[in-house]
């Protein structure tokens, strides 16, 4: 998929979403699969890493952010994002992984998630928010608007609650957002509702990523 270009700038590594964390326990990925739950998901004091062929998303908007939180030590931690926001979307072959190192005994432990391996069943989530330290894609919008405020009113998606946010800092958003080939690195996701189709979820010894 080419890139779109707007204004100059080319959008093939634009930083846009995608998905949620992988600090989830089986038992929460099983209940995910099975129906669609709220979500809120963080990786203590750790970055996780997603992968997926595509990401379809509707109501676009990203803005600036800090996200606050505490590590495995008990430090507190403080990470600047860009907080992409979407009012539903549909995410193709995604994976998800975060890495634990120096488990005693064992040395490193990578956790992967994989979901929405069949194409006619995607995982589809409502009222999503990832927190993006870095991403990479193909990506195409329909209908941008760059330079906006982030508590626009007319923005259906709207900037999350609880956000570290200036609500009249810069911001951009779409009503639709098709991103391909996708490899992003981030903080944490919340989601109003998110559901795992053919969810599978495994540890390894060793590290063992997305990407």
């Amino acid at each position: 998929m080419e890139s779109q270009i707007r204004g100059g700038t080319r959008w093939k590594r634009f930083a846009v979403v995608m998905v949620p964390s992988v600090a989830a326990t089986a038992a929460i990925g099983v209940a995910l699969a099975q129906g669609a739950l709220a979500a809120s998901f963080s990786v203590s004091g750790q970055s996780f890493k997603v992968s997926a062929d595509q990401l379809v998303g509707y109501d676009f908007i990203q803005y600036g952010s800090i996200d606050a939180g505490t590590d495995l030590k008990g430090n507190k931690t403080a990470n600047p994002v860009a907080v992409s926001g979407f009012s539903r979307a549909t995410i193709t072959n995604m994976c998800q992984s975060v890495v634990t190192p120096d488990v005693p005994l064992f040395g490193n432990i990578s956790l992967e998630l994989r979901a929405g391996t069949n194409a006619k069943k995607p995982v589809t989530a409502t009222n999503i928010y990832i927190d993006v330290a870095q991403l990479e894609a193909d990506a195409e919008f329909e209908n941008i608007d760059i330079g906006v405020a982030a508590g626009d009113k007319t923005n259906k998606t709207g900037i999350n609650p609880g956000d570290q946010a200036n609500p009249y800092g810069f911001a951009q958003r779409a009503d639709k957002a098709t991103l391909s080939k996708v490899e992003q690195t981030a903080w944490a996701t919340t989601a109003g509702t998110f559901k795992l189709s053919n969810l599978s979820l495994k540890l390894h010894k060793g590290v063992k990523e997305c990407f």
